[in-house]
């Protein structure tokens, strides 16, 4: 029965009020340095990670995650509608996302 406890009490943490706004933050900034071409999430973590020292720690981590996949998200945007790549990842998106944006 304790491993349904702990993983109903992770959720109430990570699903706390404070922490949402946190993660939804970080998205918010992860996706506006994520568009700048060549800028991927590490590079992003890398840039915002001054921002979460005086942070409690599991809110720090939530706002890096939301940093992180704000980045994907901003690179996905670069390569669709500039047909440049913000990340390895998003080199393949150029191929067709970028032909279809046009349309």
């Amino acid at each position: 029965m304790g491993f349904f406890e702990n993983l109903a009490g992770g959720f109430a943490v990570a699903l706390s009020a404070s922490n949402l706004f946190y993660c939804a933050l970080g998205a918010l900034l992860g996706t506006a340095i994520g568009v700048l071409p060549g800028l991927g999430p590490p590079a992003t973590i890398a840039l915002l990670l001054p921002v979460t020292f005086r942070m409690e720690p599991v809110s720090a981590v939530i706002m890096l995650a939301g940093i992180f996949y704000g980045a994907m998200y901003g690179g996905s945007t670069t390569s669709i509608l500039l047909n440049i790549p913000g990340e390895a990842a998003s080199v393949i998106t150029c191929l067709d996302g970028y032909k279809m944006a046009r349309k």
